[in-house]
């Protein structure tokens, strides 16, 4: 793969576009009493214009417990399909902007919160990203597969794809 960092604005839109194209991410938070991180898929609410990234969740989680107690998280974002990747590390803010919540509610969520957009457990994570890698390819799987092939037979470095850094 042929390395391409990116910085500022075009970080920002190459990370928005894999995580609006991907929509769940695996959001990892970090418990003091366990070696292991704690995963849990998450659907993003919005990557806003500096690249940070919104989730809501339930203050009675084990998730936001953790974030409450260590801002640090990590985020996996995987579509194998078009061989599309994406790796977070950061911190969270926690909070309960009314406006926000009023933004990103729709019917689904009416199923994890009972009480409706009210309901005093509803919590927003920010993500601020500290740093963060893609890779990514320009097809398909098994057109990135095929490539990948007819590299190792011929010795050619057809590109299959970039990966790098962005740097928000």
């Amino acid at each position: 793969m042929a390395q391409e960092n990116l910085n500022n604005k075009e970080a920002i839109e190459k990370l928005k576009s894999i995580v609006d194209q991907i929509d769940i991410g695996i959001l990892c938070s970090f418990n003091e009493n366990s070696d292991y991180p704690h995963a849990v898929p998450m659907s993003r609410q919005e990557v806003d214009k500096e690249g940070n990234i919104w989730y809501i969740c339930s203050a009675e989680s084990d998730t936001y417990k953790n974030l409450d107690k260590s801002p640090l998280v990590s985020v996996l974002y995987s579509d194998p399909k078009n061989f599309t990747f994406l790796s977070i590390n950061g911190k969270v803010i926690l909070t309960r902007d009314q406006q926000r919540i009023d933004r990103y509610w729709n019917k689904m969520m009416e199923g994890w919160f009972e009480k409706g957009k009210e309901d005093p457990n509803i919590r927003l994570i920010k993500v601020l990203p500290d740093d963060a890698h893609y890779w990514d390819s320009d097809t398909n799987m098994i057109a990135t597969l095929v490539k990948m092939v007819r590299n190792s037979i011929s010795g050619n470095n057809e590109s299959i794809g970039k990966e790098g850094d962005l740097n928000i």
